[in-house]
Parts: C-alpha cells; structure tokens; sequence
C-alpha cells in the first residue's frame, strides 16, 4: 500500500517536474531573480531609464522657464511702454521687446540641449548671449522698482529671471552628467562582461583605454580628428573589432564622429594586416 507521500512524488515525476520543496523554490527565486538584476543592469535598460529622467527634467526646466518669461512679460511692456496710452502705437510696439529677447534666449537653450546631450563644447560667445539676454530681462523687471526705492517689487521682480537664469545653467549641466551616465553605463556592462566571456573563450584581454577628462568651461578647445584617431590608434590591439560604439568608448568621442574614425581605422588595420605591420 503506497503512502500519500510516495502518491505525490509519483504525480510529480510523472509531469517530469521536482517537488516544491523549500530548496527547490528558493533555488527558483533566485535564478528569477538573477535574471531580473540582469535586466535591469543591461546598458540599453540603464540609458532607457536615463532617457526618461532626461525627458522628465527637460520638460519642468522647460516649463518653468517658460511660465517665468511669460510673467516678465507684462513688466517688460510697461517698461518699455514709458507711460504711454494704450493702444496707441509706442504701447503695441512695447509688447515686442521682450518676446524678441525672451526668443533668442529660448534658442540659444535649446541649442544647448543638443550639444550637451552629445558633450560637445559651446564657444564664449553663446554663454555670453545667454548672460546678456538673463540681464537684460532681469534690469528691464526690476528698474521701476529700484528706481521707486520699492523692495518688495525688487524682490518680486526679481525671483522670476533669477528663477530662468539659474534653470538655464542647471539644465545644461543636468544634461551632461546625465549622458556621464549612460556612458558610465555602458564602460561598466563592458568591464563586467567581456572579460568573463574573453577568459572562457581564452582570449587575453586588453583593457580599453580610458576615456580622456573632460575639460572645464573654460577650456574651449575642440579635440581635433587627428587627436582622436592617435587616442583610438594607441587602444587598438589585434583581436578587436573596431566599431563606431568601440571608437566612442575609447575615445568619448561624439556618434557622428565615431563612424569616421572607425572607417580610417579600419582601413589601417587592414592596410597594416596586409602589410604585416600593425598601426
């Protein structure tokens, strides 16, 4: 007479399934869950999620600055309006001065989120306009209440272009660090998986060079194509594969770049292969 025990065990072996023991469910859970945190640590997760947050911070930043221009609006009118009747021609024509400054100041930002997305450095000349429409706005909100002696209109007509001025700089600089992510992203998936895999196949390993430091603002000189290809030529070895994503890892190099620098690499690589010299 067999015993529920050994019923179960035989249902079970019949579906060609092991019992749910404790052991086999934590084991089970834990392979789920390895698989989970490997998801979630995939590069093309990290700069998807990254993508998003860059999204989620464009548009507040965009919002707010917006909603601050639109209220110096009306300041800026009266401003430039001097007291003038309205409807009248001088009042009209008012209405135009700081949509014209609020205007370039919109574009040079938005400029600036395209080139800190792909960290390509900006000439002094676009952060000199940029200053200069932030004050401009800024004097013309407030020189009604200066001139009053009002501190309560100084410091309400104040917040708004101090408000815009410190989103525009902070957002640039959000972008930037936000891109430092998914490129930190993406050289950490590569130090985590391609000497694993490099050691089973039984290939030596070489480490990738280091991406050059990023100069400061004040350093406005762009790297030239010659200096990029010295940096990818010292990273390359026989074995790798030159690709536009290896050429950006090697050298930070932006992506319309890369595919140029990796078509006059590999064209050495194969000249020097055929040669029997290596670049």
């Amino acid at each position: 007479m067999t015993t529920p025990g050994v019923r179960v065990w035989e249902r079970v072996a019949a579906f060609g399934r092991p019992p749910a023991t404790p052991a086999n469910m934590l084991a089970r859970e834990a392979a789920e869950a390895a698989e989970l945190r490997a998801h979630q640590s995939h590069p093309d997760v990290v700069a998807l999620r990254v993508e998003r947050v860059r999204t989620q911070v464009d548009r507040l930043c965009w919002a707010g600055i917006v909603l601050g221009l639109a209220f110096t609006m009306t300041n800026v009118q009266q401003f430039a309006a001097a007291g003038s009747s309205a409807w009248s021609l001088p009042w009209l024509a008012a209405w135009l001065l700081d949509p014209t400054v609020s205007l370039v100041l919109l574009a040079i930002l938005r400029a600036e989120q395209v080139t800190a997305r792909y960290q390509v450095a900006t000439g002094p000349w676009v952060r000199r306009a940029k200053w200069f429409t932030l004050a401009a706005t800024y004097v013309m909100n407030t020189w009604a209440s200066y001139a009053a002696g009002s501190v309560a209109g100084v410091v309400l007509h104040s917040v708004p272009p101090l408000v815009v001025f410190v989103a525009a700089e902070a957002v640039t600089d959000l972008r930037d660090k936000l891109t430092d992510a998914v490129t930190a992203a993406f050289t950490e998936a590569h130090h985590r998986t391609v000497p694993h895999a490099a050691m089973n196949a039984g290939v030596e390993v070489h480490e990738p060079a280091r991406r050059p430091a990023r100069r400061g603002r004040g350093d406005h000189r762009r790297t030239s194509f010659a200096e990029y290809l010295t940096t990818a030529r010292a990273a390359w070895c026989p074995g790798v594969m030159v690709t536009p994503a290896w050429v950006r890892e090697v050298t930070g190099c932006s992506r319309g770049l890369s595919s140029r620098l990796a078509a006059v690499l590999t064209a050495e690589v194969a000249g020097s292969a055929e040669g029997g010299d290596a670049p």
